[in-house]
C-alpha cells in the first residue's frame, strides 16, 4: 500500500494561495489563500488560521513517518498566515481610525460656522424691518443675464432684480425690502425665483435660502447646522459661508 504525505498537498495549495497573493492586484489577501484551498469557503484572516491548523494537526497525525513534513516549510507558511492575519486587523484599524477622524473633522469645521450666515438650497427669503435680506443662487456656467423674482406668500410679484451678466458659480443676492414702486414692503418671509439665459438659451438657476447656524448636532449623517426657521442642513448643503 502507497502511503501519502497529506503534508506535501498542504504545502502545494498554500504555495499555490501565496503565488496569487502576488499576481492578483484586486483580490485581497485573506481571499486569495481562501481560494487556494479547496473546500473553504470562508475566506477572512481568522478563518484562514483555523482551517491551515486544522489541516496543519490532522497532517502531522498522519504523516508517513519515513517522509516527515518539512519544518522550515511549515513555519514558512505559519509565518505568512500571521502576516495575513496581521494585514487585515490592520486594514480595520485604520478604517475605524478614519471614520473617527472624519467624524471630528467633520464636527469641527461645523462649530467653526456658530454664529455664520449661510446660504444653503431653498428659495425663502426672510427680511427684517430696516435691514436688507439676503439670497443666492448657484449657476452651473456664465450667463449672460440672471434674474430674480420676489414674491410674496401669495404669489404677487413684488420686485424683479436684473443681475445682468453673472460667472458660473455662487452669486449672492441683496434685496432692500422695497417693491417695483419703491415702497418698502413688511417684515417677512418672501419667496425667490431665478432664470438665467445664455447666448438666448434658458441655463438653470438654483435658489440660495440664507440663515444664520445657531447650533450643531452630530448625528449618523454627519454634521447637521440648525438655520432657525429654515430647519437643519448637513454641513455639505452649505453652497456659500457670508
Amino acid at each position: 500500500m502507497t502511503t501519502v504525505n497529506p503534508t506535501s498537498a498542504l504545502i502545494t495549495q498554500l504555495n499555490q494561495s501565496n503565488s496569487s497573493l502576488g499576481s492578483s492586484g484586486s483580490t485581497s489577501p485573506s481571499q486569495a489563500l481562501g481560494n487556494g484551498l479547496s473546500g473553504v469557503t470562508n475566506t477572512s484572516a481568522a478563518a484562514m488560521q483555523n482551517n491551515f491548523m486544522t489541516l496543519l494537526i490532522t497532517q502531522l497525525q498522519n504523516q508517513n513517518p519515513m517522509n516527515p513534513m518539512d519544518s522550515g516549510q511549515m513555519t514558512s507558511q505559519l509565518a505568512q498566515i500571521s502576516t495575513v492575519s496581521g494585514i487585515s486587523q490592520l486594514n480595520k484599524t485604520l478604517t475605524a481610525l478614519n471614520t473617527s477622524l472624519s467624524g471630528s473633522q467633520s464636527m469641527a469645521a461645523a462649530t467653526s460656522l456658530i454664529g455664520h450666515t449661510v446660504l444653503v438650497p431653498g428659495n425663502t427669503l426672510q427680511l427684517t424691518s430696516g435691514s436688507p435680506a439676503n439670497a443666492g443662487v448657484t449657476l452651473p456656467q456664465a450667463v449672460s443675464n440672471l434674474t430674480v423674482t420676489i414674491k410674496n406668500s401669495a404669489g404677487t410679484v413684488l420686485n424683479t432684480l436684473n443681475l445682468g451678466a453673472q460667472p458660473a458659480g455662487v452669486v449672492p443676492i441683496t434685496w432692500n425690502g422695497l417693491d417695483k414702486t419703491g415702497a418698502q414692503v413688511p417684515s417677512g418671509s418672501y419667496q425667490i425665483v431665478a432664470s438665467a439665459t445664455q447666448g438666448g438659451a434658458s441655463v438653470t438657476a438654483t435658489p440660495l435660502s440664507s440663515g444664520k447656524v445657531n447650533s450643531v448636532t452630530m448625528g449618523s449623517q454627519g454634521a447637521s447646522l440648525d438655520l432657525g426657521t429654515l430647519g437643519s442642513f448637513n454641513l455639505s448643503s452649505v453652497a456659500y459661508i457670508q
